[in-house]
């Protein structure tokens, strides 16, 4: 367990500093949090291609028990608008962190026998894609309103021109959009350190 200490903090720090960062816009349709968050992925294939998928997905348990642990201390930190973490957030936070994970793990895994770029470059933009679409989608669309009735999440669903110029969509999409791309432009940038970390940590991997 020693050896995954690094990988375990790591992503734990993601997560608790994502989780504070979502509070803060940058924009129109982004937050400071869609800058850290997508380094948990980083994280995940780092610890995969080290030490294999196994290590790789208790790495991402403990990222996922720590989410859990920000949603239910958001869910008594009262804003402005009410809790700083509805019923709904949290869920699609979590469901959307845990599924994505374990896809990038399952997905690295199936592919790192081929080039050295391929598996986190596929893995990545599978699980983020997976990610995105699973939290904004339980988070905020109004075809779930089920699942906290008592939560208005009306203002998502104004429809807008896509990220102020496209086709007209409800909010909540162009936020997702805008989500996404950062993630795969992230996703890309992290290919640097993903080399850079590996070579340094297990060269005979690299």
């Amino acid at each position: 367990m020693t050896k995954l200490l690094p990988g375990v903090l790591a992503m734990a720090a993601v997560v608790v500093a994502s989780n504070i960062l979502v509070q803060y816009l940058l924009g129109s349709w982004l937050t400071w949090g869609a800058f850290t968050y997508p380094i948990a992925f980083l994280v995940t294939d780092v610890m995969n291609r080290v030490y294999g998928a196994g290590p790789a997905r208790k790495v991402v348990f403990v990222g996922f028990v720590v989410g859990v642990i920000c949603s239910f201390i958001g869910t008594q930190i009262i804003g402005e608008f009410g809790p700083l973490v509805t019923l709904r957030i949290a869920i699609g936070s979590g469901t959307a962190f845990l599924i994505a994970q374990l896809l990038d793990v399952s997905i690295f895994d199936r592919l790192r026998a081929g080039k050295w770029w391929r598996a986190p470059v596929v893995s990545t933009l599978v699980g983020s894609s997976v990610d995105t679409v699973l939290f904004f989608t339980i988070a905020f669309s109004g075809a779930l309103t089920f699942l906290e009735p008592a939560n208005d999440v009306s203002w998502a669903g104004e429809v807008l021109p896509l990220l102020g110029m496209g086709p007209e969509a409800p909010l909540w999409v162009s936020l997702a959009v805008a989500d996404w791309m950062a993630k795969l432009t992230l996703a890309l940038i992290a290919l640097i350190p993903f080399r850079v970390l590996v070579t340094k940590l297990s060269p005979s991997v690299a």
